[in-house]
């Protein structure tokens, strides 16, 4: 019996183990590849929950289910003890509990000593003595098995909650084994989009709709309009954040759509306007896989100049930030963001009204280093303010997802269109 005892509890803990770790690496897996909007409207306690309370319920509270092993002793010693057991004590649990538990409890007592002796001739009197006296311990256990057969009942939930994210939408292919980029891909950071449109959701109308636009490789463009006129959805669609409904984006010739995720997303830079720091180094902040020396590291810091400030710092590149960044100022955790980008140095880079939350002084250094140092790259910018972007090559002008105007500052300016009461509503004109 010990072997037994033992055998069972080794099975129950690493099968409860293994079905645990199979539910919660589904989840992750599925949680990771779910898009965007996903996120945006599923409260973040509902995630939390799923990663700490559901899944604690499945490693500690299912696998603690002892009574089975009397159920089944005494079902294999008596067969004939199956039938009086079928009307389950659960059917009971609601009222006057005890009173009816130990009548069932009586009547399997006195049906496992009748059918002993109705198979006397069959069974020897250790086994039906053995039958008996195990059917009187399951007498004085069925308050027991019936709460936590209730128990198992009510906390089985957690597993449909878990498996609940195995049905929701997700991301394209992270990875397409098919697709053949050319070498260093994108070389010259041509974007040609052709009656590009999307939605947010599938009930929504177009965020973004008919969008033409042939930009030259090396272009600095700027990305003007009203609030909600769809300039983040624009670059949103760039990254496949949220995918197209019509129309397509080619980049140096070939198709966005056809790529993985992550073939697209790691040819691209972009510095958002909310800073983006990890709780850990500075140095993983700013090279999270380790691919560069700290030459590179110092060089992309003192351009982005901060060099002093790190130098500053007791552990220097190894100073830690807290989550969010929290122990960083505003600014810096934006001049961080700009030297990742330089440290990847793409062909093309994106500027979400990057320096919106900054003051002048820091939006002057930026943009002095964009002009500099991604003299030869494609630069899409979201302009917050419009003095950044004057003596850029051209400004897309959007209203109401649709574009407006597409030329240069200074021939939008004459034109007197949209951009010239954007630009004189700032006192640049």
């Amino acid at each position: 019996p010990s072997i037994a005892v033992f055998c069972y509890s080794i099975s129950v803990s690493i099968g409860g183990i293994l079905a645990s770790r199979y539910l919660h690496q589904s989840m992750l897996y599925n949680v990771l590849r779910s898009p965007m909007s996903f996120f945006e409207r599923t409260p973040s306690g509902n995630l939390v929950n799923r990663f700490a309370k559901e899944t604690d319920t499945i490693d500690s509270v299912i696998p603690r289910v002892k009574c089975i092993p009397l159920f089944l002793l005494t079902v294999i010693l008596s067969p004939p003890f199956l039938p009086p057991c079928h009307p389950s004590p659960q059917r009971f649990y609601v009222a006057w509990l005890a009173v009816r538990l130990e009548f069932v409890g009586n009547c399997i007592v006195m049906f496992a000593a009748l059918f002993a002796v109705m198979a006397r001739e069959s069974l020897s009197p250790g086994i039906m003595g053995l039958s008996i006296s195990y059917a009187l311990q399951l007498t004085a256990s069925l308050t027991w098995l019936v709460r936590m057969s209730s128990d198992l009942e009510t906390n089985i939930v957690a597993v449909e909650r878990v498996k609940e994210y195995e049905d929701t939408e997700k991301e394209a292919d992270w990875r397409h084994d098919q697709s053949s980029l050319p070498p260093g891909w994108p070389t010259a950071g041509n974007i040609d989009i052709r009656g590009f449109g999307l939605r947010y959701r599938e009930d929504q109308e177009l965020a973004v709709r008919n969008i033409t636009v042939a930009i030259h490789g090396g272009e600095k463009v700027g990305i003007v309009g009203r609030t909600g006129a769809g300039k983040s959805s624009l670059t949103l669609g760039l990254f496949r954040i949220i995918e197209a409904c019509e129309g397509e984006i080619h980049i140096d010739g070939v198709n966005i759509a056809t790529l993985g995720l992550h073939e697209l997303r790691s040819r691209i830079t972009i510095i958002p306007q909310d800073p983006v720091l990890f709780s850990g180094s500075l140095r993983m902040n700013l090279d999270p896989f380790d691919g560069y020396s700290d030459e590179e590291v110092w060089r992309a810091l003192e351009l982005s100049h901060l060099k002093s400030f790190v130098s500053g710092l007791p552990d220097k590149l190894n100073h830690e930030c807290s989550e969010g960044g929290e122990n960083l100022s505003l600014g810096q955790r934006q001049l961080v963001c700009l030297a990742r980008a330089l440290l990847r140095k793409t062909k093309i880079l994106v500027l979400d009204e990057a320096t919106a939350a900054v003051d002048l002084e820091t939006d002057n250094l930026i943009q002095s280093t964009i002009r500099t140092q991604f003299d030869d790259c494609t630069v899409l910018t979201i302009a917050h303010r419009l003095n950044t972007i004057m003596d850029y090559t051209r400004v897309l002008v959007l209203d109401k997802g649709e574009m407006a105007e597409f030329d240069s500052p200074s021939t939008l300016i004459t034109k007197r269109g949209i951009f010239y009461k954007m630009a004189k509503d700032s006192g640049l004109v």
